[in-house]
């Protein structure tokens, strides 16, 4: 928190700044070194459904490669399969309990303990166990060669840990002016997506470009309304399903990096029209300037009922 104080759960913001030694070495290596550099990117970021290894790689030359690492930002993470040039935003895992679906894409549902449990499964298979047909993407670690994970009983202490989780107190009143930013929130049709109690639906929405099969859209899990953002994570990548999920506003007040991408770095930012201008500097992550497309909603609102909408989210 900006007081310095800690809380268990929350999504990280602990600044990481990348070293200029850091950047130098990578401009210094050798081509033999920085292969090694592109062959550990391939194990992180690979989807050879989508674009071969040798493509990948030829994609990404020294520049590019500190470019990004180079753009590291707060409460940002290109954890393993997503994407150095897309990655997601750390969520908070407070609540965990009562979110249906797991990873902005909604990678994992999660009606129960035991979908936590398996959770944490996957994740760990997939930066060593996992085979994506004729792909494994630590196949060459001996780090991995044993293939071991943590036991039921671990499983089982960790998500009830994770179960038991809780906010700190909120310290941003319910005053007059957050009773404003309720109407507001309820006449903009805010709940409809984000629902309350939970403030989310825990539904899906599918990406710009992703069409929804039909048997999908029977099961009511699905919104099958598109809100615009950027679609590459839930298309380009092994955490792709096609979908993002309806995140719950509970606990914005703590949160940094709004949006699945990180883009914005404020509730103000998030709602200011020119993030939509094409050479909007964005202040959450970015590789350059380029708008922050998408989930328009609240843009077009008066500055004083903008204001208001942001007090009641920050009473959440």
């Amino acid at each position: 928190m900006q007081d310095g104080s800690l809380f268990e759960g929350a999504q990280g913001v602990v600044p990481q700044p990348v070293a200029a030694s850091r950047i130098a070495a990578i401009r210094d290596s050798t081509p033999e070194a920085f292969q090694r550099i592109l062959d550990g990117a391939w194990s992180n970021d690979g989807s050879p459904w989508i674009v071969s290894r040798e493509e990948f790689q030829k994609s990404i030359s020294k520049d590019e490669y500190v470019r990004r690492i180079a753009a590291f930002h707060p409460g940002v993470l290109a954890r393993q399969g997503t994407s150095s040039s897309h990655p997601p935003h750390i969520p908070s895992l407070i609540g965990i309990q009562d979110i249906s679906y797991l990873d902005a894409t909604g990678l994992s549902r999660n009606r129960s303990i035991g979908d936590v449990m398996r959770y944490a499964i996957v994740n760990q298979g997939l930066d060593s166990l996992a085979h994506y047909g004729d792909f494994q993407p630590s196949a060459e670690s001996a780090a991995f060669a044993a293939g071991t994970r943590y036991s039921d009983e671990q499983l089982y202490a960790l998500a009830l840990y994770l179960y038991s989780l809780k906010p700190p107190p909120n310290p941003n009143p319910i005053d007059e002016r957050a009773r404003h930013g309720q109407q507001i929130f309820q006449q903009q049709g805010c709940a409809g997506c984000h629902t309350p109690p939970l403030y989310t639906n825990n539904k899906l929405t599918p990406a710009q470009g992703f069409e929804v099969p039909d048997d999908l859209l029977k099961t009511g899990d699905i919104l099958n309304v598109s809100v615009g953002t950027d679609p590459t994570l839930a298309l380009q990548t092994r955490r792709g399903t096609g979908f993002y999920k309806v995140p719950s506003l509970r606990g914005v007040w703590y949160r940094n990096a709004f949006g699945h991408g990180g883009w914005a770095e404020t509730l103000e930012e998030w709602f200011d029209p020119e993030r939509l201008k094409d050479d909007y500097l964005a202040k959450g992550f970015h590789l350059g300037a380029g708008p922050i497309k998408g989930h328009e909603f609240g843009l077009r609102l008066a500055p004083d009922d903008k204001q208001a909408l942001i007090a009641f989210l920050r009473t959440l």
